[in-house]
């Protein structure tokens, strides 16, 4: 592997986990809300990492498309044709890990983006553009296309898928990315353009993102139907409920840890690492 490539997933890393050692400071040295700040340098870490990777891929940018690279016509054929390949397979998977392991189908991973970007809507940019654009380079034209010069489709695209599903961090969901990572896969060697499955990443990530956006809300008081969906992280233990609910259109409100919450609420550790407790209302739908 080109030693370019191995600078670009460091870059990738050290972007993934800075905030680990930047955060704090910043919390305490500026003046504002702790979500605020880290989802902003999150923003800020996304973008940087872009600008290096970009930087870094330059000889491949240069050396332009393969010559048996798919034309316009066909390139955009495959867009529209990949959306609706990697929803299939996202569904084919998603229900053998419901009615096979007895694991929901819901991610955390993904309401928790999309309560993050109904807050700071500057996040979507994260969501729709620059994570598909990093994530296809290092998974796809990386890992994917190094391996498979050296052994053949099947053993490179599940080795990379996998490691596109791991670092979502949610290893219950192992077989949904996995099968989202094979589809892109698939669509990298067909077309031989890595523009393909960068583009229908974000066609999936903003689809996903705007009919999350749009669920239906209950506001209701009766609060004996109420059922927290997500893992809930409180002192170090996880707590599992049910999913068969929705979050409210409260959405998420960063309040002090040691706040009390009224018995309606549910509260769990911030998803960006934020020093602060989040607190959502939930209802059952």
């Amino acid at each position: 592997m080109a030693k370019r490539y191995w600078w670009v997933i460091i870059a990738y890393f050290i972007m993934q986990y800075s905030n680990l050692i930047v955060v704090p400071p910043l919390l305490k040295w500026l003046p504002f809300e702790n979500a605020t700040i880290v989802v902003y340098y999150s923003i800020f870490a996304f973008i940087a990492c872009l600008i290096a990777v970009l930087f870094l891929m330059k000889p491949d940018m240069k050396a332009g498309v393969d010559e048996n690279a798919t034309g316009a016509e066909s390139t955009i054929m495959w867009i529209i044709v990949g959306v609706f390949m990697a929803f299939l397979g996202q569904g084919i998977a998603g229900a053998i890990e419901l009615y096979v392991f007895n694991v929901e189908t819901q991610s955390e991973n993904t309401r928790f983006i999309t309560e993050i970007a109904k807050l700071f809507p500057a996040f979507i940019i994260i969501t729709t553009l620059i994570a598909p654009i990093l994530e296809e380079i290092i998974f796809r034209k990386i890992i994917f296309g190094t391996l498979y010069k050296r052994t053949n489709f099947f053993v490179a695209a599940i080795l990379s898928a996998l490691a596109f599903g791991f670092i979502h961090g949610e290893p219950e969901h192992i077989l949904v990315y996995s099968s989202m990572g094979l589809v892109f896969a698939f669509l990298y060697v067909k077309t031989k353009r890595i523009l393909v499955p960068i583009a229908v990443h974000m066609l999936m990530n903003a689809i996903a993102l705007y009919f999350n956006f749009n669920l239906p809300r209950y506001t209701t008081k009766d609060t004996s139907n109420f059922t927290p969906i997500w893992r809930i992280k409180n002192n170090a233990k996880f707590f599992t409920y049910k999913r068969n609910s929705i979050l409210s259109h409260g959405n998420l409100f960063p309040i002090h840890c040691n706040t009390k919450c009224r018995r309606y609420r549910v509260e769990y550790y911030n998803p960006i690492n934020c020093s602060h407790c989040y607190t959502g209302f939930w209802f059952s739908n």
